[in-house]
């Protein structure tokens, strides 16, 4: 009896062990990302000697990449709708050359310019779309046109010189912190359970409620696809993803509260890409773009509004990208003609490595994240080390390439 019990153990245990293997060998990418983003993080933290994870340079790194993970959200859904927009990074600047005419030279208010600025890149993204989605010219061209045609708009409108400075409360945009909404005796007084006497008390509770409800969703959608039947990760990998994602916020928190607290922009970035994730993943508008990205003409044949979805995805590009050129303009206090100078290539490389597809019809929200944060850890971690922008674009280019040999390789496997 015992000797049978034994070999049951050890059958479920090799079961176990191979549903793991298949589930990893599934979702290679994605946890692949997740890995190489650790691997990185931790080379550069070695060689660094420690600068790249202190409290100053993971401020430095949101705030630098806060309008390449803007951006990348609306670009991950051109992506996935089987299209490319080359323009982003002339209308980031285009916008931001905007605001600082309406506000330096035209001492416009900012609520006034802000509601402006996002209303012209809305239109800007309407008239690409239009002529993508009703007229069928390829996205490649229309995009690389509106490239150059925004790029030379800036240099008009700002004449060929820097505009500047912004108001305070239109830097704060970027540059600015959630304030501390506890006392200032509140932390010593915690201070017996909790080291947290000279740190943000808030940036410390956000970090814990966040963590909490990763987890929360996470059991809940493991609760939902076992009653439907859904083939759900295996409970050790979901365990071990979870407490690293969670340490990692945890981590970054603490970091931010020992600063200065929690930057607005981070508030930001957060609230996007929530809403970005719920949409794509939850509403009907979002699984009929990714029907649209993965086979067009079914998706229409099964009573999609194709044009219409593609029209709307470049709307809510433009829309992004405005509002990643008032943040950038914000934060570096001025507006620039170089300004989105070749971001448009940081940006489809983070969603690209992000885990897209150049076909369309894959690619996750968060994914992109991660990738503009991995690409953002890599120009941070070669600046630190002193590394010239000709290795480093050297460097970034075979890193893209990779992503994108592996997402074939994937693809000719699975076939």
């Amino acid at each position: 009896m015992a000797l049978v019990q034994g070999e049951d153990t050890a059958e479920r245990t090799s079961g176990s062990g191979k549903r793991v293997g298949e589930y990893l060998a599934s979702h290679l990418r994605e946890y692949g990302l997740l890995f190489a983003l650790i691997a990185i993080m931790l080379f550069f933290q070695i060689v660094t000697d420690g600068t790249l994870l202190s409290a100053v340079n993971i401020t430095n790194l949101l705030l630098q990449n806060s309008y390449i993970v803007i951006m990348a959200l609306g670009m991950l859904v051109v992506i996935v709708s089987g299209n490319i927009d080359l323009s982003v990074g002339s209308v980031m600047g285009f916008i931001g050359a905007l605001a600082a005419v309406m506000m330096v030279h035209l001492h416009q208010p900012m609520i006034v310019a802000v509601a402006v600025c996002l209303i012209v890149g809305g239109l800007i993204g309407a008239a690409q779309g239009y002529w993508i989605a009703y007229w069928r010219i390829p996205s490649f061209i229309v995009t690389l046109a509106g490239m150059l045609v925004f790029r030379g708009l800036s240099l008009w409108l700002l004449e060929g010189q820097s505009v500047g400075p912004f108001p305070r409360e239109f830097q704060v945009i970027a540059n600015g912190f959630v304030p501390d909404v506890f006392p200032a005796g509140f932390g010593k007084s915690l201070a017996g359970l909790f080291d947290v006497r000279n740190v943000n008390v808030l940036a410390l509770l956000v970090g814990a409620v966040a963590a909490a409800a990763l987890i929360w969703i996470g059991m809940r959608q493991r609760a939902r696809n076992r009653a439907y039947g859904v083939l759900d990760e295996p409970r050790g990998l979901f365990v071990a993803r979870n407490a690293i994602v969670t340490a990692a916020l945890i981590f970054i928190t603490y970091k931010l509260s020992t600063f200065r607290g929690l930057p607005n922009v981070l508030i930001t970035m957060a609230v996007l890409t929530m809403v970005y994730a719920f949409l794509t993943q939850n509403t009907v508008i979002g699984r009929r773009v990714y029907a649209l990205g993965g086979n067009s003409k079914a998706a229409k044949l099964s009573g999609i509004k194709t044009e219409r979805l593609t029209f709307l995805a470049f709307v809510n590009m433009g829309v992004l990208a405005a509002a990643a050129g008032m943040v950038f303009a914000a934060r570096l206090n001025t507006a620039t003609p170089k300004a989105g100078f070749a971001l448009e290539l940081d940006v489809i490389a983070a969603v690209f490595i992000g885990g897209a597809s150049m076909s369309g019809g894959v690619g996750t929200i968060v994914g992109a994240v991660v990738g503009a944060f991995l690409m953002g850890v890599l120009n941070n971690g070669m600046s630190i080390m002193g590394i010239g922008i000709d290795y480093q674009q050297m460097i970034k280019g075979l890193v893209l390439l990779a992503a994108v040999v592996f997402d074939v390789y994937n693809k000719q496997k699975q076939s």
